[in-house]
């Protein structure tokens, strides 16, 4: 049995409050205590699951001790790494994280890219895109740069057109186009899958649809393409910590070609090694 501690959303209110605290003052060293286990929080699907593929089969014989931690929110993750209540993260992509350190004033920096999910538009009650009919609602994620992905999936799949230059920040303010006068529904990331009973489809983040029971690579309507995605996610760890030698045993066995085989081999295609 995996023993793996899990954490809900009903921590954010805990990992917000921690944040401020630090802010005000009780700032631990950011060299970390190098000795014990390494605690990383992850999303359970498939971070944590590609974690404990590497805590069972690999770290053992590396000399490494590592603890995994799921959370089901994208907000803990990088609070509990900035106040030392775990050593790394594991859920994120560039553009995410750039958003997050700028409103929170945290100290997160990427370790090393591990795997792509294409995001993707799903739907229950069409088979394809083009079969949206006028005044369609689509549920998109409420983050700001996962939104900014959604709007910029629709777009290259001409469901809409976005003002010229947008970056990570676009929202449905700034269509410029929208032949089919979809609407928008702002949700939390992880609550879209079950939106799609109630809208007519969703743009879901790939680790919620594998938890889904969906398979992106074939059962979404439109995906992201896989070249030249800047939406890789990385171990990631408070800026200090990246020469922690517990860290770099971990980011040389997460890109091994063995956890590229059980990345292949488990989620065919809805996950892809980036490395």
């Amino acid at each position: 049995m995996r023993n793996t501690a899990k954490f809900t959303t009903a921590v954010l209110a805990v990992g917000a409050l921690t944040l401020g605290l630090t802010a005000c003052g009780s700032d631990k060293d950011s060299a970390s205590d190098t000795s014990g286990p390494l605690t990383v929080a992850a999303s359970p699907t498939p971070h944590a699951e590609i974690l404990d593929f590497v805590k069972d089969k690999l770290a053992k014989k590396a000399g490494l001790d590592l603890e995994v931690k799921e959370f089901t929110d994208y907000v803990t993750p990088n609070t509990a790494t900035e106040d030392g209540s775990v050593d790394a993260n594991y859920f994120q992509n560039q553009p995410y994280l750039d958003d997050f350190n700028k409103k929170n004033g945290t100290h997160i920096v990427p370790v090393v890219t591990v795997h792509l999910e294409p995001l993707g538009l799903y739907s229950h009650k069409v088979k394809s895109a083009d079969a949206l009919k006028s005044g369609a609602t689509i549920a998109v994620p409420n983050d700001s740069v996962n939104e900014a992905r959604a709007l910029k999936l629709l777009a290259a799949n001409k469901l809409i057109t976005l003002k010229e230059g947008v970056g990570n920040e676009a929202t449905p303010a700034d269509i410029t186009a929208n032949p089919k006068k979809l609407k928008f529904k702002e949700l939390e990331a992880a609550q879209t899958p079950r939106s799609l009973d109630d809208v007519d489809a969703a743009v879901i983040n790939g680790n919620y649809a594998i938890e889904a029971d969906l398979k992106p690579a074939s059962d979404a309507l439109v995906l992201e393409s896989a070249t030249d995605n800047p939406y890789g996610n990385f171990l990631a760890v408070k800026d200090g910590n990246e020469d922690d030698p517990r860290v770099k045993k971990l980011a040389k066995l997460l890109t091994s070609p063995e956890v590229k085989k059980f990345i292949q081999d488990t989620y065919d295609g809805s996950v892809i090694a980036s490395f």
